[in-house]
């Protein structure tokens, strides 16, 4: 089994959880078509004990090896949105905070020219 790195080790449990579920669809994916584990990993050109950890969901099993998987079943095309800018929520709230602020800071100062250009309202009426 290949060696853990820092970043393997401090998954979140959600991400880990994840991962086991996708190892577990591809599995029923692949007895759904009724093929072997043997027959499996050759069409995926990995080891048996690669596409055992594969199905189990371990995190050390390659992107490519995944991409591969999804691949077999037709799903590889779900890939290309994974990380899509848009789909981004994290940096679209972040947007949208920055956006606000920015908006914020922007009325403040036009009103604060106001303040500055505007003479006082200080005539009396005789």
């Amino acid at each position: 089994m290949p060696k853990a790195t820092k970043a393997i080790q401090q998954l979140p449990p959600a991400t880990l959880g994840a991962l086991q579920k996708l190892g577990a669809d591809l599995a029923v994916a692949r007895l759904r078509r009724k093929e072997s584990l043997r027959t499996w990993a050759k069409r995926l050109g990995v080891t048996l004990s690669t596409l055992q950890r594969l199905e189990a969901g371990d995190p050390t099993v390659s992107i490519g090896i995944v991409a591969s998987a999804l691949w077999l079943i037709n799903r590889d095309g779900e890939l290309g949105n994974l990380a899509a800018p848009e789909q981004d929520q994290g940096a679209l709230e972040l947007n949208i905070r920055e956006a606000v602020a920015l908006g914020q800071a922007r009325a403040q100062a036009s009103a604060e020219a106001r303040m500055r250009t505007d003479p006082p309202n200080n005539s009396k009426k005789d």
